[in-house]
Order: structure tokens, then sequence, then C-alpha cells
């Protein structure tokens, strides 16, 4: 008897994710040219198994029970975007914030505090949304892989250097699907400039330089807390915002948004959009471990970032690549311009890969690279497709999480290439706060050179919310 077509489609889904288990898709590693050739050749496989298509091979009943925690602003997103499924509970600390998720999904049950969440709920969820501010990821999604639930959770993946480690290790053994929200990454044109830069075209990677307009016009840094103790608003549970973080008065400083620039909350502007404008390095280059860290600023103090900074990480030479430098600006200081376009200015959050052979310019964190040379369209035909792209990219980056939480190939941002990409933003935070070059012995996880600078590399939590 013949067999419906949603079977035949469900076989060739699973021969597609056999096929990825026996060769793995690129993560952030360097290739050997045969890990290169071979997969490129599972490459392939994926372009011709368009997963990413709000999974119709699945019936109703085989959805997935997805929790956001934390649903407003970005969490709005987030949540809406896995709508494919069914969504079962929403955890917000903020009536005010979470009014439309409450609206869009009254079916959901309600929260406060994700702690009782997973107690009431233990067999109720299948996966989680994380999008609190940045202090909260950790134990959130921490709590979540120890009850064995599948994590998205947003940029940058953790507050401290600690957490991330601690947390791409414990996702791994516990063997649950993982997604950080970076969807830049799903971006065709960021995936095609990530093709570019493998194919060796650029000759060897020397240095990759990367900027922002942040701070300054999103928040303002280089201050100090504020001394007013204004009341707290109506819905909002001000104790359970603090979460791990010592106690303090409320203040319109932090919440809804500006909270990014302190230091007890947020992780400035590098960790704002660090984790974001590396989408090019997750796919392409090993950004890991890097041997020293030195950075200067103006103006950064214990409580906030700088209104200004420029940071130099110095990765070794490994796998048969030349060692190589990162540069970071931020707070409107730039790469010298000669070495791409000369005078003409760059765009406000922008990328360079400089080669020995040639200079790959994105202006912008969703990708679309310019080459120096002048190449492109019929002078690339030899760059081979890596990446499997969808027109429908910003919801492609969920679903490709999805399709991993049901036994689909990982998700490109998981939490193996988040973690070490979330490692090395977040180290240029401890050379910010330390104040001098940092010297990083990655096997002992520990600034080797300054004592007191192993203090910013993980944080005391407050009592109750050790996870």
């Amino acid at each position: 008897m013949r067999l419906p077509r949603r079977s035949s489609r469900r076989r060739r889904f699973q021969a597609f994710s056999n096929a990825v288990k026996h060769h793995p898709l690129p993560n952030s590693n360097a290739l050997s040219r045969r890990g290169f050739l071979t997969r490129s050749t599972v490459a392939a496989t994926v372009l011709a198994f368009p997963f990413i298509s709000r999974l119709p091979v699945l019936g109703a009943n085989e959805r997935l029970n997805i929790a956001g925690i934390g649903v407003g602003g970005k969490g709005w997103t987030d949540t809406t975007m896995c709508d494919s499924q069914n969504i079962v509970a929403l955890c917000d600390v903020d009536d005010r914030s979470a009014a439309n998720a409450w609206k869009r999904f009254p079916k959901a049950r309600r929260f406060r505090d994700f702690r009782k969440m997973f107690d009431e709920m233990p067999r109720g969820i299948d996966a989680v949304t994380v999008s609190t501010p940045d202090h909260m990821h950790f134990p959130a999604s921490m709590r979540a892989i120890k009850e064995k639930k599948h994590v998205y959770c947003q940029k940058p993946l953790t507050h401290t250097v600690w957490e991330a480690r601690k947390l791409a290790e414990t996702a791994r053994k516990a063997g649950v699907a993982t997604q950080m929200g970076n969807q830049g990454i799903a971006n065709p044109l960021l995936r095609r400039d990530a093709e570019i830069v493998r194919s060796g075209i650029l000759g060897d990677v020397v240095e990759m330089h990367c900027w922002t307009d942040r701070p300054g016009k999103w928040w303002s840094q280089a201050k100090p807390r504020p001394i007013e103790t204004p009341t707290v608003p109506a819905g909002l549970d001000w104790d359970l915002w603090l979460g791990t973080s010592p106690v303090r008065p409320y203040h319109s400083n932090y919440v809804p948004f500006h909270w990014r620039a302190y230091w007890d909350f947020g992780t400035g502007a590098i960790g704002d959009m660090g984790c974001h404008l590396l989408n090019l390095a997750a796919l392409s280059l090993d950004m890991s471990n890097p041997q020293w860290v030195e950075a200067e600023s103006e103006g950064a103090n214990s409580e906030t970032g700088p209104q200004w900074s420029r940071v130099t990480w110095q990765f070794p030479a490994r796998n048969g690549k030349p060692a190589f430098k990162f540069i970071w600006y931020d707070g409107a200081k730039l790469p010298p311009s000669e070495l791409f376009h000369g005078s003409a200015p760059y765009a406000e959050n922008g990328v360079l890969v400089v080669g020995t052979q040639d200079v790959l310019y994105v202006p912008s964190h969703m990708g679309g690279g310019i080459l120096k040379s002048g190449r492109a369209g019929n002078d690339l035909k030899e760059v081979r497709a890596l990446f499997p792209k969808s027109s429908d990219w910003e919801r492609s980056h969920y679903e490709e999480w999805i399709a991993a939480c049901k036994g689909g190939p990982k998700a490109y941002s998981n939490f193996d290439v988040a973690g070490p990409i979330t490692e090395t933003v977040l180290l240029g935070n401890v050379a910010l706060r330390a104040g001098r070059r940092i010297e990083w012995d990655a096997k002992a996880f520990k600034v080797s050179n300054i004592k007191t600078a192993n203090a910013f590399v993980r944080s005391p939590y407050r009592k109750g919310w050790d996870v």
C-alpha cells in the first residue's frame, strides 16, 4: 500500500538528520581541507532538504510545549516566532511589558518566577525561550537544562565568562537542543559572507575588526549609580527583576532598557553587539581562547561600562592557521579607514576581515559583505555553498532550533558555538574592568597575570538564586 505523502517527507527528514549526525555541520572551529570538503558535501545535503518551512512534517499532537521566560521587548519576538508550537506558559516579572503576550496567548499559564513555573510544570514543558536582562540568562537557562528542557537564550548567552563555559558544558552533557538569539546568523547574506571567508580567497586571516555605535544614542555609560529612590511602578516585581544581583533601589535608569549600561545587569556595548557582529566569526573562524586581551577606554567605573572603548584580543596560531588579532571599537571609535576604502565613512555597525590576499567589509551584523578587490558575482563562482539559506531567515533562526529539539541537526548558534564566542566577548569586559592587559589561561580558566581580575570572570549570586 502506498504511504501517505507526509510519511515520505518524514523519511527524507530522517535521512537528512542521520547524514548530519555522521557529518556534523560547520561550527566555529577552523577546518582542515579534508574536513572542509566533507562538510561541504553534507551542506549540499542540507540544501536538498529545506526543513526550514514551518515544520509541515509534524502533526498537531507532535508540537513542542514551549514556555517563554521574559516575554516583553525582545521576548515578545522570541515567543511569537515560536507560535508554530504550543505556547503553554509565560513568565515575566513586569505586567506592563508582558501585556501583549498575555493577550496573544490567553491559554498559557502565567508566572512571575521561573522557579515556580518549573516546580509546578515539571512535565508540561519541552522547551523554553529565555529573553531576560543579561544577568538572568544563566539561572533561567541552567534551571531549564537541569530539567532536561531545550533552550533558546538571547545574546549574549550569559552575563559572565564562567557562566558561558558552564552553560555550554551542562547543555552538552544533558543532550538538549540549544540556540543563542543572534538572528543575523541565519541571514543568507551573512552566511554567504562566511562561505567567502572559509573559501580561502582572502588568504590567511590576520585581523578582524568590529565596531558599533553603542553606547551613545542607544544608552549612556560612564555614569554613577542613581541616588534617587522613586516608587516601584505597579505591576513590576522589583525583587524578582534584581534576581541574582545585589539589592539596590528601583530606578527608571534600569528598566526597561538602560540596564545594559550597568555591570550588575548588563554587559555594555561589547556584550550587546559583540555576539551579533561575531556571527561571521562563529561560522568561519576559531575565536575561542585568546592568549591575551587588552583594552583602552574612557569613563569606565565600578557601576557602568565606558563612554568608549577599543579592545584587542590576540589569538594563537593553530590548526595550520597563523596567529591573528581581533580589535573591537565602540562609542564612535572606528578602525583606520585605509584598511578598506580610504576616506569613505564606515557603517554604524560593521566588520572587517583582513586577509593576506583580500579584505572583506561587512556593513552590518546581517551581512552583505564587499571585497576590497572588487570581486563579486561571477568572480566568486568557486566559493561553494556550505549553509542552508532561507528567504524567511528571521523565522528560520527559530525553526532551526525547533527542528533540533525534534531530533534534527544542531542549530547554527547552539551553545557549543555560542559559548566560546560569548566567553571571548566577555573577556573584553574583564580587560576593561581590570584596566590592564590580561593573560588568559583557558585550560585553568583564569587570568594568570592579575589575580584580582578573576573577580570579573565569575560574579557571586544573591542568596536564594544559586543554581
